[in-house]
């Protein structure tokens, strides 16, 4: 696939070699031919927005600055956070709403997807956990903003 826009559907985007990008949706898992950063400009533009203005967004309303999450599409709540700088192209993206729940695996961190689905990352069970949190935050003040 050369193409693909996130949705509701969408657990996480895994880089691989080459620039390529393993897509893990709910029922579904192949290989799009794009990074998953453009992955990530490319649903922020489809949603009408553009990757800076989102992460210029977050910044206002979190003051988080770096490995910063970000609105894909507001009324579904569709965010999804970086494993590591956005900049590097081991960057995974992972949508906050398909974690059922994360647990320390050694070094590394394992993610239960409520779907069923597992994923071990090569990043601190502390260092997940806190982008985790960055989401959420950004979650709440979201939330809290609609009411």
């Amino acid at each position: 696939m050369n193409s693909y826009n996130i949705n509701n559907n969408t657990i996480a985007l895994i880089p691989i070699k080459n620039r390529c990008t393993k897509v893990i949706e709910e029922n579904d898992t192949f290989l799009v031919n794009m990074n998953p950063m453009k992955i990530i400009e490319r649903s922020c533009e489809f949603f009408g927005s553009s990757y800076l203005g989102r992460h210029i967004g977050t910044k206002v309303l979190t003051g988080i600055r770096y490995k910063s999450p970000i609105i894909i599409e507001e009324s579904n709540n569709i965010i999804y956070f970086p494993t590591t700088s956005p900049r590097l192209l081991e960057c995974i993206w992972i949508s906050l709403n398909h974690i059922d729940k994360y647990i320390k695996k050694e070094d590394k961190s394992l993610i239960y997807f409520i779907n069923g689905e597992k994923l071990i990352i090569n990043i601190s069970y502390e260092s997940f956990n806190n982008q985790y949190l960055r989401a959420t935050k950004l979650e709440y003040i979201i939330r809290k903003r609609k009411l």
